[in-house]
């Protein structure tokens, strides 16, 4: 979670914590574990915390994730984004494909719009 906009709060430590608090609470709430998640304090109009630490928040230490591979620590933005594991996609399995949409298109034919769930499709 990049909580934006850290210049206007005059780099408020209790105002992230606040922050940080509240959202790990409603992280819980619809049931993720705020321990995966990493709060990162940023500036987007300045820059800081994105690609590099910043001198303004030196109150922050840095974030640390849990993930299923172990413990996983970071300090910018671009870490954190590095941090996150895609999810295995179970090519193994019989092919779904839902469909989203299926368009007439003149000269063409009936195209069926969907995206894979399950499975793999070999062009």
């Amino acid at each position: 979670v990049a909580v934006n906009k850290m210049d206007t709060t005059k780099w408020s430590e209790d105002r992230f914590n606040e922050i940080v608090k509240e959202t790990s609470t409603f992280i819980k709430k619809v049931g993720y574990n705020p321990k995966s998640v990493a709060f990162v304090p940023i500036s987007g109009w300045h820059g800081d915390n994105m690609l590099e630490e910043s001198a303004n928040m030196s109150w922050y230490k840095g974030w640390t994730k849990e993930i299923k591979s172990g413990v996983v620590k970071g300090k910018t933005l671009l870490d954190a984004i590095d941090a996150i594991e895609p999810p295995v996609r179970p090519s193994d399995k019989p092919l779904r494909l839902p469909l989203q949409d299926v368009y007439k298109i003149g000269g063409i034919g009936t195209v069926p719009v969907g995206r894979v769930k399950t499975g793999i499709i070999k062009a």
